[in-house]
């Protein structure tokens, strides 16, 4: 009994160390990323990097809490960087509420209403609640409307996801949980045939920016993000 007690102390002792090694590194960077030239979009304090969409400011509904950003509630309006990217990998974490539905974009710009007006989008999204994840290309770590994501990507609602988004030579890759969910040449033959049969057919300008801004979308539902970080490439 008493070996027994020891061995089941130290594994409390050792579960505790890596607990609080895994929260003490959540919106930093290591060594090796600051090497790699990795920068955070997010300190897990401020929102210096981001503001609404056409403005400079970002709604109060955006807030900071215990290192996470969450989308508090309708009307938040959708975030972007203050910085436009051409080449990148981005990483970040998610969690979507119960039915709830949102996005990242990519090569976002300001010359159209909205900030899904030009944007290609990479969804996030209550896989077995939203009426929209019925389509398969509106899945979870798809790119919306466009290229599925399987299912095996995904995790349930209120559960953390990681997501990486790699834009390089024209080739957008995504990774969801580890899974790759997208691979595709931009203005490929095989990418306008893609669009040509989605909703942004007749879309101007879609996609057609070879730089831009980073999105997070209010969709109207309660969204969190973290580890928000991104990789310039050569």
């Amino acid at each position: 009994m008493k070996a027994l007690s020891i061995s089941v102390s130290a594994m409390l002792v050792l579960c505790w160390f890596n607990c609080n090694v895994a929260i003490a590194a959540d919106n930093t960077l290591t060594d090796k990323e600051k090497s790699a030239g990795w920068e955070l979009l997010f300190d897990g304090e401020s929102l210096a990097q981001w503001r609404n969409y056409q403005k400079q400011t970002v709604s109060p509904l955006w807030r900071v809490k215990d290192g996470v950003l969450t989308l508090t509630g309708k009307g938040g309006g959708d975030l972007i960087t203050r910085k436009q990217y051409d080449e990148f990998e981005l990483k970040l974490d998610w969690k979507i509420a119960q039915g709830g539905n949102s996005g990242v974009f990519v090569l976002a710009d300001e010359a159209g209403q909205y900030v899904y007006s030009h944007a290609p989008e990479i969804q996030l999204i209550d896989n077995e609640r939203h009426a929209d994840a019925k389509t398969d290309s509106r899945r979870a770590g798809s790119l919306y409307d466009l290229v599925a994501a399987p299912s095996a990507a995904f995790k349930p609602a209120e559960t953390w996801n990681s997501l990486r988004i790699r834009l390089q030579d024209n080739v957008l890759s995504v990774w969801q949980n580890e899974v790759m969910t997208v691979h595709i040449v931009l203005h490929s033959s095989t990418w306008d045939k893609l669009v040509a049969a989605s909703k942004f057919a007749d879309w101007q300008g879609f996609a057609q920016q070879s730089s831009g801004y980073i999105g997070l979308q209010d969709h109207g539902d309660l969204v969190s993000f973290k580890n928000i970080k991104i990789k310039e490439l050569p």
